[in-house]
């Protein structure tokens, strides 16, 4: 067993190289052990082919040289266990070939199989679920016969339907959600493999066994009307005459809070603020808990009508319309018109009680890509009403806090970062080069272009764990930094971590604006983080001492 670093919130214990049936359930011993202890700090703990991710909060936890010895002890315990009961099984109709599989008869092709052949081998065999990951509920199933193995396709789908399974590889596996995918589609099941209305999200989980069985369009047609009554419209939204009506949203306006914890073995992003940072402190300075729901938006803001008195605060991106870092009040009528942001990439506008939505999962974040959480699962439209949870009091007296708490947001950062687990395959030029942001940067991440980085070990890697933060490199040399919206589990090397101190820094660059990388150790990083989290706990119980 091997324990490393996962930036500077997570580790991650490789149990070995070979994934079987032996191996996940090494795998998910271990990680039910170590959730079972509640280790201090320890908030998620994420099972995924030979390995588990245990994410912390460094401000909070004990110190890494603690938390890797309890881990490694309770790893000897867990070999030891023995693992009880029968794996579960799952079967998953599928309707092969036609527009359900568009690429069965090139599979078919490309391998000299008859069409028959190839569904019969692919619903014959027994497959093993190695790991849940690329979007919530999408299984990473082992146990492909290796005839039917064909490689990603060179220009991936910009739309996959959900249902839709696939060989990438030597892996097959099931999209549960539509969603980009460059892997080759031989059918569809009517099943839903994720659903956040249920007790148990997702279908699947590591460690089950599913064996597919084919069926005809028709089968495939009852079932669907049976799974999906009345279609596949979302559900309304909320309604609330008294609250915040929307009269211009601004450019891809969501409800975020601090995220959605304790779900990543679901193949659930976190989401949340992108910048969280200046959604916490937004909080603070309207007397909401640090991660209360407020709105996120990108380079211009939106325009709202509050239909009753209330107080807000913007941080984050410097706008044109409305002054940062402070508390206002807004009295019931008012048009705040928000304004373009001048500086910086995406703004945050906290109220008084946060934005009254629904919990999804523990958590009132949007994620656009599942459609679930904020409101209705979406970006803001014009006449869309945010519900409020009460009327705010008036506020005593202005103020603003002190500008050396805040990060340096710059249109040429240099961001701090943790070596990752493939940094010693790559040259020097990652921490010399300058990188521009390209316009592909969103919540899920930044895309940056300079010199290419030449991975010097050819050899295919096993998907792995990532975080906000991590920093993969794809075969084209040119680094993606992830963020709140980044997928579970990823297969580029991973070259660096950025801390999450610095977070809110990439965060908050815009295309065209250049970043620098700068090393620098664990144990900096986790003081960093601490040091912070003092400084944020003393504004806190300044600005309640105010608000009294």
């Amino acid at each position: 067993m091997t324990l490393s670093p996962l930036g500077d919130s997570a580790v991650v214990l490789t149990l070995g190289g070979v994934v079987d049936s032996a191996m996940v359930a090494r795998v998910r011993s271990l990680a039910a052990a170590i959730e079972h202890r509640r280790l201090r700090g320890v908030v998620d703990v994420v099972p995924a082919f030979a390995s588990v991710a245990v994410f912390y909060d460094a401000a909070h936890s004990d110190s890494l040289a603690k938390l890797g010895a309890d881990l490694e002890a309770i790893a000897t315990e867990a070999d030891h266990a023995v693992v009880s009961g029968e794996p579960r099984r799952v079967e998953i109709p599928v309707c092969y070939g036609g527009e359900f599989g568009p690429d069965l008869e090139e599979v078919a092709g490309q391998h000299a199989l008859p069409v028959r052949e190839v569904i019969a081998l692919h619903s014959g065999a027994d497959y093993l679920v190695h790991a849940i990951g690329f979007v919530p509920g999408f299984p990473y199933l082992g146990g492909l016969p290796e005839k039917l193995a064909t490689p990603r396709r060179a220009t991936p789908r910009p739309r996959v339907p959900a249902g839709t399974v696939g060989i990438g590889g030597a892996q097959t596996g099931v999209y549960s959600l539509a969603t980009p995918g460059g892997w080759s589609l031989i059918g569809r099941t009517p099943l839903r493999l994720f659903d956040p209305g249920r007790s148990e999200p997702a279908l699947l989980e590591a460690g089950d066994h599913v064996q597919f069985r084919a069926i005809h369009p028709e089968e495939f047609a009852q079932m669907a009307a049976e799974i999906y009554p009345g279609g596949t419209t979302p559900s309304a939204g909320p309604d609330g005459s008294a609250g915040i009506e929307v009269i211009r949203p601004g450019v891809f306006t969501t409800v975020q809070d601090a995220g959605r914890v304790g779900h990543r073995a679901e193949g659930v992003v976190l989401s949340g603020a992108a910048d969280t940072f200046a959604l916490r402190v937004a909080n603070l300075l309207v007397g909401n808990p640090p991660g209360a729901a407020g709105l996120e938006f990108t380079m211009i803001a939106p325009e709202l009508k509050f239909h009753h008195d209330t107080i807000v605060a913007l941080g984050g991106a410097e706008v044109t319309g409305l002054p940062s870092w402070q508390p206002l009040f807004i009295k019931a009528g008012t048009v705040l018109n928000i304004g373009q942001v001048r500086r910086g990439c995406r703004g945050y506008l906290a109220v008084a009680g946060g934005m009254d939505v629904p919990l999804v999962l523990g958590s009132r974040s949007t994620y656009v890509r599942a459609a679930f959480g904020g409101f209705n699962g979406r970006p803001l439209n014009p006449g869309d009403v945010l519900p409020l949870p009460g009327l705010a009091r008036s506020l005593r007296g202005r103020w603003h806090i002190d500008e050396r708490i805040l990060p340096h947001y710059s249109g040429a950062p240099v961001i701090r970062v943790v070596r990752g687990a493939q940094a010693d395959e790559f040259g020097p030029e990652f921490f010399s080069g300058t990188y521009t942001v390209t316009p592909q940067a969103d919540r899920m991440g930044v895309r940056l272009h300079g010199a290419a980085l030449a991975r010097n070990a050819p050899s295919e890697l096993l998907s792995a764990a990532v975080v906000p933060g991590t920093i993969q490199v794809p075969p084209d040399g040119q680094p993606i930094v992830l963020l709140a919206d980044a997928q579970t589990i990823g297969g580029y090397p991973q070259v660096a971590h950025v801390i999450a101190n610095d977070l809110p820094l990439m965060a908050q660059v815009r295309p065209g604006d250049t970043v620098r990388f700068q090393e620098m150790t664990l144990d900096e990083a986790h003081e960093h983080a601490r040091v912070r989290e003092r400084a944020l706990a003393i504004l806190q119980e300044g600005l309640a001492q105010k608000m009294r």
